[in-house]
């Protein structure tokens, strides 16, 4: 049995108000039609979690972290911030995330995942957009072990795309690796995610538009 086999069915959803990236996701995705691909605001998605890129401090004042704060209210960030400190030390490294009780009917979480150290940081020439999608879809599996079945379907963003200044069809490339890879594979931790991401497409520059699945590593003995 594959790990993908193992894996429960997780809906997921990419949104985003501009048409360049929907676009680019519609030919980034094409083989996957499993993805669900639409023009709009994240927050008009009913899902169980929403992923927002952020900064490594959570600072929730720009871009989506702050149409998601607005939404639902400034308690949020104090969350994210809180699981931040708790978990790392009070900075998040990019290719890591949280996942906070939203506090609201829809969705139930937010994770959070960086795309940039500071606010309004251009990324890209960086692996961050993949990093931080595998790192979002790390978090749903690690809550998922926490509370089985808590995390069915979840909504992303163009990551990057606005403020970070990543290309559409690179961040639609990035993002698709970053999803192709949690197919195959379930990481032992956040460690081991950054390190194969970042050791199979360190060349990207070189083929910056090109579309790149990463390979698993080899599976050792009594690791899941």
């Amino acid at each position: 049995m594959t790990v993908s086999e193992m894996k429960p069915q997780l809906k997921v959803v990419l949104s985003d108000v501009n048409t360049k990236v929907v676009q680019a996701w519609q030919s980034a995705f094409a083989d996957t039609p499993e993805v669900e691909i639409s023009r709009g605001s994240i927050i008009d998605r009913r899902v169980d979690a929403w992923v927002s890129p952020t900064n490594s401090l959570g600072d929730m004042n720009g871009g989506v972290d702050a149409v998601i704060k607005r939404h639902l209210g400034a308690g949020i960030q104090l969350r994210v911030q809180r699981a931040i400190r708790d978990g790392f030390g009070g900075s998040l490294p990019i290719g890591s995330a949280v996942c906070v009780p939203s506090g609201a009917a829809n969705p139930k979480f937010l994770i959070s995942t960086p795309t940039m150290n500071q606010s309004a940081e251009n990324v890209r020439e960086t692996l961050n957009v993949a990093l931080a999608c595998a790192a979002a879809f790390q978090a749903v599996h690690l809550q998922n072990e926490r509370e089985p079945g808590s995390i069915t379907s979840i909504a992303l963003v163009g990551m990057g795309a606005a403020t970070g200044k990543v290309p559409p069809q690179v961040c639609a490339n990035l993002m698709w690796a970053g999803y192709t890879l949690f197919q195959d594979y379930s990481f032992a931790g956040y460690d081991e995610l950054r390190s194969t991401i970042c050791g199979q497409l360190g060349d990207i520059e070189s083929r910056p538009v090109q579309r790149v699945r990463i390979t698993p590593p080899a599976r050792s003995a009594g690791r899941r």
